[in-house]
């Protein structure tokens, strides 16, 4: 049988608080373990559903909690698929370098600006944990725009951060497509104009 509640208390550093239930009744202990999104931290005043378990010492505890504004959670292998898209990329540019349709640089300027997209939302993230000033989310969007979102799409995935907030997402992936649309106008005749007039023939 599944209950309602609110959290009533958190801590996210040790990573436990305690569901008010919606009906009434005393506070209910819940561990972060208890959780079945694990994306993102739980938060005071958010409306969960659980089930109540009892432990060794007979104390009631919930388990199998959800939040009540939760989408759906991708299973570990639906979210590994996304993973695909930078590695795609990656082997895109290493064919355009290799056909001469793209200079050297666009491939390291790729790789540079992903690694350092991955170390921000790295540094977000433990930021977050720790309850330390945040990096803005639009300088995330930026990173990812210039060239930063395949590095994004791995934190994301491998450090399931800023993966499921559903208006970030959104934005996120518009930044994909710009960013990709901006890697096709460079294959073209005149883009390839362009990049040669900056960085000489390739």
């Amino acid at each position: 049988m599944r209950h309602q509640g609110r959290i009533a208390k958190w801590k996210d550093e040790q990573g436990f608080g305690f569901i008010t239930p919606t009906g009434g009744g005393g506070e209910v202990f819940v561990h972060i373990k208890a959780f079945s999104n694990r994306q993102r931290r739980p938060k005071t005043a958010e409306f969960v559903t659980y089930e109540l378990k009892s432990d060794a010492e007979g104390r009631m505890r919930a388990e199998n909690v959800a939040f009540i504004d939760d989408t759906p959670v991708p299973s570990v292998r639906d979210q590994g698929k996304l993973l695909v898209w930078p590695a795609m990329l990656f082997l895109i540019l290493i064919a355009a370098v290799f056909m001469r349709r793209l200079p050297f640089h666009v491939l390291v300027f790729y790789a540079v600006v992903s690694t350092l997209t991955f170390l921000v939302y790295s540094a977000d993230k433990s930021a977050a944990q720790k309850n330390e000033r945040r990096t803005r989310e639009d300088a995330l969007h930026v990173l990812s725009l210039i060239g930063g979102w395949p590095g994004a799409v791995v934190a994301q995935e491998l450090l399931r951060h800023k993966s499921a907030k559903q208006a970030f997402r959104r934005v996120f992936w518009i930044t994909v497509v710009l960013n990709s649309l901006g890697l096709v106008w460079l294959l073209s005749p005149p883009g390839a104009a362009a990049l040669r007039s900056l960085v000489g023939p390739y």
